[in-house]
């Protein structure tokens, strides 16, 4: 009788234990959620005010809604400060003309679907793979989807740093030393330590260009005349709920020491006398015009014209 005792105490105490972590754990989760509501609410005013005031671009709820911007910033951006500093680039411009507006993704199979990076500064393996897509599709007729985790995993001697942030003009200098990237298919997008498979390479790279430091115009040159274009930029944190329209900031810095995020520029446009660039983004496609955007071109806006770059293909 004493041990059926002792073990139903135990039992019981057992019960307690577990069930006080239950409780801990389901008391956890609903100020969570309050929390999240909380935040969610707040962005949704952020917006509401904004679209209620005349500006270029409106803002939408999106997979980000139930975040701050500093959790986002941790997130999704660059973190380690990036050395964007070349100031005389190697890009060599026309004199044009060129036309009023162009699109890579009209033009042929020649850039891959949105991709979504996930919770990992990586936005700069995407502005690369999604440049050395379109540049070697345009050279082979061949469009391939090629491994951002390769980069993640394996770059870190050309000044990247994985999940915290690196530049697509390094990653294109990691490339044509290592003689290669591979696909996303072999290589696929997980975390893990280097496995690059020198017979598995599938695109090549043989040089780097990079446009000079703040020439606008020789973005436009390259883009109009040659294939995207790869630039990086400052996200401040209404960008974050950016829905359509034209991303125009007065908040935002433009020059080189202050750029956070990588992406890749497929084309230009002009809409009631506003010229822009058409971007595509590596956040999804709930993001933005099914993952892309579209931001003032002509003014250096978010120091996108700090550091932009494109490889030239080995074929």
């Amino acid at each position: 009788w004493w041990l059926s005792l002792s073990m139903l105490c135990s039992v019981h105490n057992h019960f307690q234990i577990k069930n006080s972590k239950a409780l801990k754990i389901l008391l956890e989760s609903i100020n969570e959620y309050y929390q999240r509501l909380q935040i969610f609410l707040d962005n949704k005013k952020k917006i509401e005010r904004h679209n209620a005031g005349n500006h270029k671009f409106s803002m939408g709820l999106n997979p980000f809604s139930d975040m701050t911007f500093a959790e986002f910033k941790k997130s999704y951006l660059l973190t380690e400060p990036q050395n964007c500093s070349a100031t005389r680039g190697n890009h060599l411009s026309s004199n044009g003309p060129y036309p009023d507006m162009i699109d890579w993704r009209t033009k042929g199979n020649y850039v891959t679907n949105v991709k979504n990076q996930g919770a990992c500064g990586s936005c700069w393996t995407f502005s690369t793979t999604g440049c050395l897509e379109s540049v070697t599709a345009i050279a082979t007729g061949k469009l391939l989807q090629l491994a951002e985790q390769q980069l993640v995993d394996c770059a870190g001697a050309f000044d990247n740093h994985g999940c915290n942030g690196g530049l697509p003009s390094h990653a294109f200098e990691y490339i044509m030393y290592n003689k290669g990237l591979m696909t996303e298919l072999d290589y696929p997008y997980t975390e893990g330590e280097c496995r690059f498979k020198p017979d598995l390479a599938a695109a090549f790279v043989k040089g780097v260009v990079n446009i000079t430091k703040y020439d606008e115009m020789g973005m436009v040159d390259a883009v109009a005349r040659l294939n995207p274009v790869s630039f990086a930029y400052e996200v401040t944190s209404d960008f974050m709920h950016y829905k359509d329209g034209i991303y125009t900031s007065t908040v935002c810095h433009n020059t080189t020491d202050m750029v956070n995020h990588a992406v890749l520029a497929v084309g230009y446009a002009e809409q009631n006398g506003t010229p822009y660039w058409i971007v595509k983004n590596s956040w999804g496609t709930y993001w933005g015009i099914n993952g892309y955007f579209y931001i003032e071109r002509g003014k250096n806006m978010c120091g996108l014209a700090a550091c932009s770059s494109y490889p030239l293909p080995l074929v």
